[in-house]
């Protein structure tokens, strides 16, 4: 891989695309770029590495044919100026997952692919790497503790560990990204409708997952969660020349809050919980045995994997309060999010907070998707902006729709985030668990400070 280009990123300020601008300073690469808004952390990272654009906005001067390379992200637009002169001088112009495949097509590549968990298990088997010691490319989509940037291309590594993520690739190409990897090595966790602004019906989003899998690499191998009822239909009809390994939850125990893997090579207690995450460790398991880590070396790595960021992550806690934090937002991932902490805690009352958030759960026609995920909070929360609303030109939705879409008592809508925190404020936690769920932050809550304030009351 060349690392003396001049590259040029159009929409730098992304999750994945400024994590790839600072991989490539960092190879040796002269990196520069533009974005019309940048939020942290991405515009604090990019400073740090003198990377961050001198004025925000658009700027077609600013495109030169010394330009060896564009990459272009999805948040830009088709007919951005700075991409219509790129296109005009004729300059290479590469998505970032196309970027990746080009610097990765000699490796082993391992892709992480579903509508869930990705994240989750790509950082788990990055984390057993690391215990280990085994050198490894890797790109993955949140910030994980102990990795300073989340992009790794290198020239001496053999294996690239990717997450697959299912959304388009740039403004003009319109494939999903995981179907550019061309992965050695796969796994699915399951398929739940999701991006309804992309993928219009169920059938059409199931269909980005045959693709995933028919463009795996002869000889290759699929490892898939066996509980899942579409990835099965996937794999009975798939004539595919690759190993197809299925997974399910392993055998394990909870005492005293503490989850205990037990296995052939031991009993092994863990940092995490839920059978989801559970799910997502067997996977992890046997993408590490494809290449190379046995059980034994997996689990004894694995017992100091705390999570991925945002994952079931512990805000604050203390002898009879846990105050966590998740980015579910999907009506499967809310539900066994939920589910997990009730389950790990069974004798502490659950407050379940969700904020929807995303393009499909503010839609009126996915909304009943949410029906009785939120079963398991003895009390849960449900807020929604009427401004998100509004920004992202949808039909306006109404507390009583919200309610009674959920379909269960213990439900009550918010449509103002204060009014929302000063209820759970209000609430005596003593033995009782608070969980926040968002791919946001309900309109600028600071969680670790709500946490703190919770606990010292």
């Amino acid at each position: 891989m060349n690392t003396n280009k001049n590259i040029y990123f159009i929409a730098i300020g992304g999750s994945a695309m400024h994590n790839l601008a600072i991989a490539l300073h960092l190879s040796g690469s002269q990196v520069s770029g533009s974005d019309d808004e940048i939020f942290d952390p991405s515009k604090g990272r990019l400073e740090k590495y003198g990377l961050l654009p001198e004025k925000m906005g658009w700027d077609d001067s600013r495109i030169t044919s010394d330009i060896d390379v564009v990459i272009l992200g999805m948040h830009a637009r088709e007919n951005n100026p700075e991409l219509k002169k790129a296109q005009e001088l004729g300059l290479p112009i590469f998505s970032y997952p196309e970027y990746i495949y080009e610097a990765t097509k000699e490796k082993t590549r391992v892709v992480i692919g579903g509508s869930h968990g990705k994240t989750t298990i790509t950082s788990m088997i990055l984390h057993v790497l690391n215990f280990h010691k085994k050198e490894n490319d890797y790109m993955v989509g949140a910030q994980l503790e102990g990795f300073e940037v989340m992009v790794k291309l290198t020239d001496s590594a053999k294996v690239a560990v990717l997450e697959g993520d299912e959304y388009l690739s740039s403004p003009i190409d319109r494939r999903p990204k995981f179907h550019l990897y061309s992965p050695n090595v796969a796994l699915l966790t399951g398929i739940a409708w999701d991006h309804i602004n992309v993928f219009p019906t169920f059938e059409n989003y199931c269909e980005q997952f045959e693709i995933f899998i028919n463009i795996i690499e002869e000889g290759g191998s699929l490892i898939y969660f066996s509980g899942d009822p579409e990835i099965e239909k996937l794999v009975a009809k798939s004539d595919k020349n690759i190993t197809f390994i299925p997974y399910s939850t392993p055998q394990y125990n909870i005492q005293n809050g503490v989850t205990t893997i037990v296995s052939e090579e031991g009993n092994y207690p863990l940092e995490i919980f839920g059978e989801h995450n559970l799910q997502n460790l067997n996977g992890a398991r046997l993408v590490c045995e494809q290449i190379g880590i046995t059980s034994k070396e997996f689990y004894s790595a694995i017992q100091s994997f705390t999570g991925a960021s945002k994952r079931l992550e512990t805000v604050a806690k203390n002898s009879s309060t846990h105050i966590l934090k998740d980015f579910a937002h999907s009506p499967s991932k809310l539900q066994a999010t939920t589910k997990a902490v009730k389950n790990q805690y069974p004798e502490r009352e659950l407050i379940a907070c969700i904020e929807l958030h995303t393009f499909s759960s503010l839609n009126q026609e996915f909304l009943g998707q949410y029906k009785n995920t939120m079963l398991a909070a003895d009390k849960a929360f449900v807020y929604f902006s009427p401004k998100a609303i509004e920004h992202k030109k949808l039909a306006m939705l109404s507390e009583n729709e919200v309610k009674n879409a959920f379909f269960s008592e213990n439900v009550t809508v918010f449509t103002n985030s204060d009014e929302l925190m000063k209820t759970v404020k209000a609430i005596n936690f003593e033995n009782k668990n608070l969980l926040l769920m968002s791919s946001g932050n309900f309109d600028g809550v600071n969680f670790e400070e709500l946490g703190n304030e919770i606990l010292n009351k």
